[in-house]
């Protein structure tokens, strides 16, 4: 009887295997599956041979697959114009990318529009240890008058509940990262480099998004490293270095007629670097629409050799070409800079230049300690039109009425 016990407790002993090794390897099958390697429909890694057919292809397949597909872009270069990733997808699509894409110097590929097109997709993954290069250093520097015409290289558009993590981004011809009409994403541990006299390469603009999620990322362009624009909401910015670069900025804000208020931004724990601007609002003189950008908060900021490094810009016109008798204005109230410290490279540590037809309100400066460190020259600060407190601040620094 107990032969016939032991040799029942060895049956099932050995079935229980099979049955895990079967398992296992349908598992490893329905993996295999749900990747879409590019190279597999031909894509050369040779970073000369266009490839947006293959890449294109992939997507395509990708998104009509049921469950969780992966667009895998393995190790080598591959050269592509312009891809649209459209959705919706069947099911929840990862993008892959452990090599180098390129983006084309071809622009009339481009017919205005950007690189990489992501657009009305959930659960949107984008990772892995490689780069996108948009070889922008090759088209600016002949002409970077018309880098307004130039493409972004990463756009995302109506896109919900979506991560991006862990890849490089260089180069690019305009914004590295444009974000639109998009909520719930996480943008964490990138690292995004452009020379710093690059023309408008904006390393993450953001604009009429809600719940957006900015974590630990080094960013150094020709513009802002982070731009925050009209309609958006619940922003987070938390543990990015800046520099070089414009800072990081709410704005541009009151050009255009159908933007919509910004509110609820928080910049915290960041690190900027010998950057033409630490944290910045800027609103246009002659702005079109009355709006209000309201509930912002900089704090545990660390300034290193930054020039203007807390300004509150309300006359801002790059060009030049605004029209002073504009009626509308853009309001900008509840602000916050709350222990700010470090360096400046310019006596005015801070410049609060508000507009005298509606005074910013609400503006606190709490511990916030700035000096510049060049010579013949003190530490000081213009605050025009702005009314506030200011509490634990170097005195010089303290000028709210």
């Amino acid at each position: 009887m107990a032969f016939g016990n032991n040799a029942t407790r060895v049956f099932f002993f050995f079935f229980a295997l099979m049955v895990m090794f079967a398992t296992s390897t349908a598992e490893d099958d329905d993996d295999a599956s749900g990747v879409f390697d590019i190279t597999k429909l031909g894509a050369t890694s040779d970073g000369k041979t266009d490839c947006s057919k293959e890449i294109q292809e992939m997507w395509n397949l990708a998104c009509k697959a049921a469950g969780k597909a992966r667009v895998l872009v393995p190790k080598g270069e591959f050269l592509s114009g312009p891809l649209n990733f459209s959705g919706p997808c069947k099911g929840d699509v990862t993008i892959q990318i452990d090599g180098t894409l390129l983006a084309t110097n071809d622009l009339p590929k481009y017919n205005g529009g950007s690189w990489i097109n992501i657009r009305e997709v959930k659960n949107l993954v984008i990772t892995g240890s490689g780069t996108i290069d948009g070889q922008g250093a090759d088209v600016y520097s002949k002409d970077p008058t018309k880098a307004k015409a130039y493409p972004n290289s990463l756009v995302l558009d109506f896109v919900k509940n979506g991560t991006i993590s862990d890849i490089t981004m260089l180069n690019s011809k305009f914004f590295h990262i444009n974000i639109y009409k998009s909520e719930d994403l996480k943008i964490k541990n990138l690292t995004i480099t452009a020379p710093g006299d690059s023309p408008n390469t904006d390393g993450i603009h953001i604009g009429d998004s809600s719940n957006i999620d900015v974590t630990a990322t080094t960013i150094g362009t020709g513009d802002d490293c982070i731009s925050i624009g009209g309609g958006s909401s619940r922003i987070s910015v938390t543990g990015v270095t800046c520099g070089p670069g414009q800072g990081i900025s709410v704005g541009c804000l009151g050009r255009y007629k159908d933007e919509k208020d910004v509110t609820d931004v928080i910049v915290k724990d960041c690190v900027l670097k010998s950057s033409t601007n630490g944290v910045r609002i800027k609103t246009y003189e002659d702005a079109v629409k009355s709006m209000t950008a309201s509930n912002l908060t900089f704090e545990n900021i660390k300034m290193d050799d930054v020039a203007n490094p807390i300004i509150i810009d309300q006359n801002y016109c790059p060009e030049k070409v605004c029209m002073a008798k504009s009626k509308a204005v853009v309001t900008v109230k509840d602000v916050v800079f709350r222990n700010i410290t470090g360096t400046s490279s310019t006596p005015a540590a801070v410049s609060l230049l508000c507009s005298d037809k509606q005074p910013c309100s609400g503006v606190e400066l709490i511990d916030v300690n700035v000096e510049y460190i060049g010579k013949n020259s003190e530490t000081t600060a213009v605050c025009n039109n702005a009314k506030g407190i200011a509490k634990d601040t170097l005195q010089a620094l303290a000028c709210l009425s």
